[in-house]
């Protein structure tokens, strides 16, 4: 089984995931996609057999421009996605997040995704230009299927790793999957 064109068959099947992505892609940013939880939650609901999907805590749309690294922006662009909808955005420029994290700067957002903490998380979805649904995934999507949790390589600090899976109750709310270190 094609797992990508599995994952973009339940995007397309999830009203509210294409609205957000459709609201996402009227942004025109540079490299954007929704990612961490967007994707990775579908995917561990359904391989757990949620009938419905575990609500989303916010929506990451994350993006890559290196000409503008204010905060500012990524605030003003959350509050017009806020003002179109009642979706829990959170905005982030990934241009500026290697100073966050301690990295050399990445040179898009892909890369930016491949020094995420789990590598799970680092899958996200966009639109093309016509409307087709992409998947943008550094370590490739079949990590999704595993049923793990994998503390990236890139990241070694397992105390980080550890509180993330604690603070995010993945365990209790997907109970099949395995931490992966």
């Amino acid at each position: 089984m094609d797992h990508e064109a599995l994952i973009k068959q339940w995007i397309m099947s999830d009203p509210d995931r294409m609205e957000a992505l459709t609201i996402a892609a009227a942004q025109k940013l540079p490299g954007w996609c929704l990612a961490a939880g967007f994707v990775r939650n579908l995917v561990w609901d359904k391989l757990h057999g949620f009938a419905a999907s575990t609500p989303l805590n916010d929506i990451d749309l994350i993006y890559f421009d290196a000409n503008d690294v204010s905060d500012f922006r990524d605030r003003e662009i959350q509050q017009r996605l806020m003002g179109v909808s009642t979706f829990p955005w959170s905005v982030k420029n990934q241009a500026r997040m290697h100073a966050r994290n301690g990295d050399y700067p990445y040179t898009s957002t892909e890369d930016a995704m491949s020094f995420w903490v789990e590598v799970e998380t680092a899958v996200g979805a966009a639109l093309d230009d016509s409307g087709e649904v992409i998947i943008v995934a550094p370590f490739g999507v079949e990590p999704l299927f595993g049923y793990t949790i994998t503390l990236n390589s890139k990241r070694p600090k397992r105390t980080d790793f550890e509180a993330r899976i604690y603070n995010k109750r993945w365990l209790q709310t997907w109970p099949k999957l395995v931490v992966n270190v």
